[in-house]
């Protein structure tokens, strides 16, 4: 009971002291949300890599917001934490908060600076040559911010604490980071880091993996580990937080047990027992992690695919789809290499062995029929030429140029060309309808429907409205287990009918696995690329950013797929996503930019929205 009591009295006064120490300028804090689009225009304007996002950062021990003397409040409470910028290969994190100067405007223009700096950054390893060399650059990137960068200078040397008040090593480094303040670069690499100063608010700290080799190969989890019980789902938030590689000692000294002097043990009592792995979560990671300074990871003996297998593991060939042909290579870009790796991926096209029928809804038949008339509309519609000699109304903007060549002295004309005349229109349109069938869509939208749901009655619509359009169409499906299984599920190809076998193809879409984008992008860049026509369409639906169980997480994914969608537009395609994902806004601008991609805020509504974009892009097909 003392230990509780102890506990909720140390984070009441630890939270009074931070909630005094912010309080003190109330109207000069600025707040990461209300600046995070300024900072990311300014950093991806900069240079900085468009995988990168903008993000808050963790709080870690460290000295006070301002860095002045500390009342009695927060001498009791101790060390506060603090949050301090941080760069890394998928995130840049700022501080959620600043409140470090007086003033409002410097505050803001801190974090405009610190954006700027993120996006010259080339980190050695070296914390103060390398903030020196990339505020050099960002100078001269960024001149408006000259002016700014002097102001938040002398603001910074005010609150720096005097090192004659400092002792040993705490001293001198304080005074090399007050010369570099001052503009004088160190001779060589001097060993100072950020959390053996205080806080240094103008400049960064750097990831170790920024610094790492690019060329040094990264390990694909192949290697199979014993499989226990599936782990229940860790809590997420957006948070970045300081993480540490260390190794797992536990294990080296099984026979070793800690247990208080008046316990009494026998050695039937004895077990090699790691509490730490098989207990159960009790749901307080976040608060333990927001706890810590640093996070420690270590490896305990299991791969990511080991740890998933229970769930996740390929179907039997008996209860599988039937794969046509042999696996295709793919290639992957590694964006740590800068390089297109080639056959690094296989892609297995498959087709459902024998669908149950497919009976929609009358609802869903309704829909099919309303947007099937509307398409038949178009398919062989009545186009207008304009400027034309003769036709059967006037062409008003073609009059006036006429009209104005005239009296400006041009040439006349017996028959000039002010008319317009409706014609029959022809069209040269592709499409491939690219959907994504990972385990993400087995997600409810609502209590009787799921994502797999809606985007199965999409297809449907969709294959309708082409049918009727009489455009020629594919449509695949696909999801991923590694990059050895790409696994892309052939719904209708460009030389199939839309029939009862399509239809029953599309009805028997299920929930697959990851969601390797970027080899599907590339197998559907393929097929498409070869079409005669002169507008190809490739639309990817999707409900999730690229993700998979090895590498392919997080900036990798996000790299590879931005890659493959460049390639296709270089290809002469026109690839467009379409998301129901809440969260896209976070990843699709960067991966199709901002043109390239549709988001569907009601996931009901997506076959009428995927038939009203083709339709659009019908009209501009005809000529």
């Amino acid at each position: 009971m003392e230990a509780y009591v102890g506990q909720q009295l140390d984070r009441m006064i630890r939270s009074l002291a931070a909630r005094t120490a912010a309080d003190r300028e109330p109207g000069a804090a600025v707040r990461l949300p209300e600046v995070e689009r300024a900072i990311g225009l300014l950093f991806h304007a900069g240079g900085g890599a468009p995988a990168v996002r903008v993000t808050a950062a963790g709080a870690r021990t460290g000295d006070s917001y301002s860095s002045g003397p500390r009342g009695w409040l927060r001498r009791i409470a101790g060390t506060p934490r603090i949050a301090r910028g941080r760069l890394d290969v998928e995130a840049l994190a700022l501080p959620p908060v600043i409140a470090v100067h007086e003033s409002r405007t410097l505050n803001r223009a801190l974090y405009l600076w610190l954006a700027a700096l993120a996006a010259l950054a080339e980190p050695t390893g070296d914390w103060i040559s390398d903030n020196l060399r990339a505020s050099e650059q960002a100078l001269v990137m960024f001149p408006g911010l000259s002016g700014v960068h002097r102001q938040l200078l002398a603001a910074e040397l005010a609150l720096r604490p005097d090192p004659a008040h400092l002792r040993g090593s705490a001293a001198q480094a304080e005074r090399q980071v007050r010369q570099a303040l001052s503009g004088v670069l160190p001779p060589a690499p001097c060993g100072v880091r950020p959390d053996s100063v205080a806080p240094v608010w103008l400049w960064l700290d750097w990831a170790d993996d920024l610094t790492s080799d690019p060329a040094a190969p990264v390990r694909d989890p192949q290697t199979p580990a014993p499989s226990g019980r599936p782990r229940p789902p860790a809590a997420q938030d957006n948070q970045r937080r300081h993480a540490r590689r260390v190794q797992d000692e536990r294990d080296r000294a099984p026979l070793l047990m800690f247990f208080r002097a008046e316990s009494l043990l026998s050695w039937g009592d004895f077990g090699r027992v790691n509490r730490a792995s098989d207990d159960d979560d009790d749901g307080n990671a976040l608060t333990a992690a927001n706890d810590m300074d640093e996070l420690a990871i270590a490896p305990d003996g299991e791969t990511t695919a080991s740890r998933v297998k229970f769930d996740l593991d390929l179907p039997s060939a008996a209860a599988d789809d039937q794969p046509i042909g042999e696996g295709i290579p793919l290639p992957e870009w590694d964006w740590r290499r800068q390089t297109l790796i080639p056959d690094h991926c296989a892609a297995q096209l498959l087709v459902a062995a024998d669908p149950p029928p497919f009976h929609p809804s009358p609802a869903l038949r309704a829909t099919a029929r309303r947007v099937r008339r509307r398409m038949e509309t178009l398919r062989e519609g009545l186009g207008r030429l304009h400027a034309q000699p003769d036709g059967e109304e006037i062409d008003l903007d073609a009059y006036v140029r006429h009209r104005v060549e005239t009296v400006s002295g041009g040439t006349r004309s017996e028959s000039p060309p002010v008319f317009t005349r409706r014609v029959r229109s022809e069209r040269s349109l592709a499409t491939l309808l690219l959907a994504d069938l990972s385990l993400s869509t087995d997600a409810y939208l609502t209590p009787d429907a799921r994502v797999i749901d809606v985007i199965r009655d999409a297809l449907y619509v969709f294959g309708q409205a082409l049918a009727a359009s009489g455009d020629p169409f594919e449509m695949l499906g696909f999801s991923s287990v590694r990059r050895q299984h790409v696994r892309i599920h052939r719904l209708k190809s460009f030389e199939q009918r839309w029939d009862n076998a399509a239809e029953r193809r599309v009805g028997a879409v299920k929930p697959g696995f990851y969601t390797r984008m970027g080899a599907a992008i590339r197998l559907a860049t393929d097929h498409l690329q070869s079409r005669p026509e002169r507008l190809r369409l490739l639309l990817i639906l999707t409900d999730g950013k690229p993700s998979d169980l090895d590498i392919y997480e997080g900036r990798y994914g996000l790299e590879d797929t931005r890659h493959a969608v460049q390639a296709a537009r270089a290809a002469g395609l026109t690839p467009l996503a379409i998301t129901i994902d809440d969260q896209a806004y976070d990843y699709l601008p960067m991966l199709f930019g901002r043109e390239g991609y549709v988001m569907v805020h009601q996931p009901r509504d997506l076959a009428q929205r995927l038939a009203s974009l083709h339709a659009r892009f019908m009209r501009a097909a005809s000529h």
